[in-house]
């Protein structure tokens, strides 16, 4: 009897509770990941999101190897494929019980379900286990059993869940049979677009070691300091968690441990790994939010404007707003946002340019390698006023303000609009008042005050129709 693991938002050794269970069942062990090209377009993926994919599986392979385990790469292009390859693959392979950890997006569940009933037919056996969350998805509920929809009180449950349910470490597993020789490496996918540099060192050692590197030296100031882009202040393991190479237990025992030491920087940091697994929760229990739905129902009434020159000057940085442009320069550049400045941008989008978010969502997840539905989907709900526990609406980020408090000396900017770099510290927050634009810099593409109070009034009209 052989056991097949089958790795999908996961690519990890440690902590891994499908590995887990296969290594311990007695029985052969292979491994495979599904490559799905067609799929991960349709999702949006990124190209630095694609190859850090095909970095990590490189990684994981010699892993797996060193443990007496084959990972199989097979492609299968989009989900309908990967049940037709998984049926084959088990039945040339003799394979008996299939383990995977949980997806929660609509697609992964569905597919899920399809191949549980397909395999069960054929008499093999499917063991999923629930994974991405520090608290399981199904666990957080209200005194009534109901999903929450409020951070505040979710965060509050899920304290008090884990401090009864400590989270479990599962170790590297024992090797299962003598180290097999490493794979040959996957090369980067055909007809993708060329990816950024990479934003994170490869492997689980290198996660870990970033990590541990944020914890020991930052996490102190972490509260102090992680609103400010200019400073290398947050943790950058967002790559290693959006793929699975480190698990949301693994960073909450590692805070936990630090716990009597770390200060309020941890609290909030750990506040942060809450609303990871807050937008998990919501992607499970509502799964409208997976299919290009607003949480709020109401707000599908909303009528954006049309996108046009607006949107893609929001893509390209040149919308006239420095804070604005710069960010959007970094995502373009390196593949990854400062998160005080995904609020930012995302506020902007929405409620000055008055576009809507699922677009801007799509961008993001085009361009991050981080790209996680989850956050990324919760994050634009909650800027755009259509989400659970979103911003109200008449509470809109000002830009300029935005940037003179989180990026007091222009530091950031500068890095990322060049041509604002002459400007003294004042002056590049508005360049516009400085009599004449520089370097071809644009004008804004809209009074902030005016359309603040446009799409405020949009709101309201919103409100009372209903």
């Amino acid at each position: 009897m052989t056991d097949l693991v089958w790795f999908r938002n996961d690519l990890r050794t440690a902590d891994n509770p499908a590995l887990t269970a296969a290594t311990r069942s007695g029985a052969a062990v292979r491994a495979c990941y599904l490559l799905t090209p067609g799929q991960w377009r349709e999702h949006h993926w990124s190209p630095a999101r694609v190859q850090l994919v095909v970095d990590h599986l490189n990684a994981l392979g010699r892993a797996l190897a060193d443990l007496g385990i084959e990972l199989h790469i097979i492609r299968a292009d989009r989900f309908d494929d990967s049940i037709a390859s998984l049926k084959k693959f088990c039945a040339q392979r003799a394979i008996r019980r299939v383990h995977f950890n949980e997806e929660y997006g609509v697609n992964e569940r569905r597919r899920d379900k399809q191949l549980a009933t397909d395999l069960g037919k054929t008499g093999v056996e499917v063991h999923k286990y629930r994974d991405q969350c520090a608290a399981p998805v199904g666990e957080i509920l209200t005194g009534q059993g109901r999903p929450y929809s409020v951070f505040t009180p979710f965060a509050r449950r899920w304290r008090e869940w884990l401090q009864q349910h400590p989270p479990q470490i599962h170790p590297v597993p024992k090797p299962v049979a003598k180290p097999l020789p490493a794979p040959p490496p996957i090369s980067s996918l055909e007809d993708w677009a060329p990816a950024p540099p990479a934003l994170v060192a490869t492997g689980e050692t290198a996660a870990h070691q970033q990590l541990e590197r944020f914890l020991d030296e930052r996490v102190m100031d972490y509260k102090r300091d992680r609103d400010l882009p200019a400073l290398e202040a947050t943790s950058r393991i967002s790559p290693y968690l959006a793929n699975g190479v480190l698990s949301g237990r693994q960073c909450l025992v590692a805070a936990l441990q630090l716990a009597h030491n770390a200060g309020d920087g941890g609290a909030c940091w750990v506040n942060e790994l809450a609303w990871r697994d807050f937008y998990i929760h919501v992607l499970y229990h509502f799964p409208r939010v997976s299919m290009n739905r607003a949480f709020k129902p109401e707000t599908e009434a909303l009528v954006w404007n049309r996108p046009g020159q607006a949107f893609e000057a929001w893509k390209a940085g040149q919308t006239g707003l420095p804070i604005v442009d710069a960010a959007m320069r970094q995502l373009n550049q390196t593949g990854w946002m400062h998160n005080r400045l995904r609020m930012v941008a995302a506020m902007y989008l929405t409620k000055n340019l008055f576009i809507d978010w699922r677009l801007g969502e799509s961008y993001f997840m085009e361009q991050l390698a981080d790209g996680f539905l989850a956050s990324n989907n919760g994050g634009w709900q909650w800027s755009a006023s259509t989400g659970t526990d979103a911003a109200p609406y008449f509470r809109v980020f000002n830009p300029v303000s935005q940037s003179e408090r989180f990026d007091p000396e222009g530091r950031f900017i500068r890095r990322f609009v060049p041509e604002l770099s002459g400007l003294d510290n004042k002056a590049i927050h508005q360049p516009w008042r400085s009599g004449s634009l520089p370097n071809g810099y644009p004008a804004p593409l809209v009074d902030l005050k005016d359309s603040r109070k446009e799409a405020i009034a949009r709101f309201q009209a919103l409100k009372e129709g209903m």
